[in-house]
């Protein structure tokens, strides 16, 4: 299940007359096999798209094209706790999704909005996620750090520093209540990445939203940050503890389960001014 909505080739599809047909008949069946032939030879075809749909493609993207999310240059100063003000992330363009992991079924109650700053030594995000229910662990380390914090609600990223292996990038999840989980993936695995993120959460009962801020050290990401360079990114959603629980994802991963860990399918994170 690594792969997004890749095309799969049927082959050549061959037809079988049943029986005996009329002159004239016969003679249209061959001018409609010419035409398929040399529809086949331009380079179309039908072919099915892993589980998803069908579709007549001849040379296609297997990735749904989307704008890149914007990372915006942070001129001011941070607050008190280390993190901008509320009038800078209005500078930042918002990333929303609200649809699960496969595209389908979109719910604006559970809608999520994603901006971004940046400075040459800390990444900040911004999430704005709307709710039905609440659910979170009531433990966790000291410091906030909760191991499997995703069996509960959360708002997630994964970044991928230009540079980076095809299956190498960085995960960080932050809870309704301020626990956070920080990852270094690799070939399929997780270890601790001990970036020194900040965070800070505010949920609003009343309108039913919550609001997580990340710092993250620019350090913890890159050796070298060069804001020329893309990225490749992700944001995700879940809530809910018991199946079916909701999964929302920005760039879709199509897998037949949930599924986030497919680096195939992030988009593009630039860094502007």
């Amino acid at each position: 299940m690594g792969a997004c909505a890749k095309g799969l080739q049927l082959g050549d599809m061959g037809l079988r007359l049943a029986a005996p047909l009329l002159g004239v008949l016969r003679t249209f069946i061959g001018f409609v096999l010419f035409g398929l032939l040399f529809t086949g030879m331009l380079g179309f075809e039908f072919v099915p798209s892993r589980g998803v749909h069908f579709v007549i493609a001849g040379n296609t993207s297997s990735a749904r094209e989307t704008s890149p999310a914007i990372a915006k240059q942070f001129l001011g100063s941070a607050d008190a706790e280390g993190f901008p003000t509320g009038a800078a992330w209005e500078n930042a363009a918002p990333i929303r999704f609200d649809r699960d992991w496969q595209g389908k079924n979109a719910d604006p109650q559970r809608s999520t909005e994603v901006r971004l700053l940046w400075t040459r030594d800390t990444l900040y995000l911004r999430f704005l996620a709307h709710y039905q229910i609440i659910t979170v662990f009531a433990d966790a380390e000291p410091s906030g750090r909760r191991d499997h914090l995703w069996d509960r609600d959360v708002a997630e990223v994964f970044l991928q520093p230009a540079g980076s292996e095809a299956r190498h990038y960085k995960e960080f999840e932050v809870s309704p209540n301020g626990f956070w989980i920080d990852l270094d993936i690799a070939a399929g695995k997780g270890s601790d990445l001990r970036s020194g993120l900040k965070r800070r959460v505010k949920l609003d009962a009343r309108n039913k939203t919550w609001i997580a801020e990340l710092a993250l050290p620019m350090k913890s990401l890159t050796a070298s940050f060069d804001p020329a360079a893309a990225w490749r990114v992700n944001f995700y959603r879940v809530e809910g503890t018991s199946e079916p629980r909701f999964y929302s994802a920005w760039q879709p991963t199509r897998t037949p389960a949930p599924n986030f860990h497919v680096p195939e399918c992030f988009g593009k994170l630039t860094f502007g001014n």
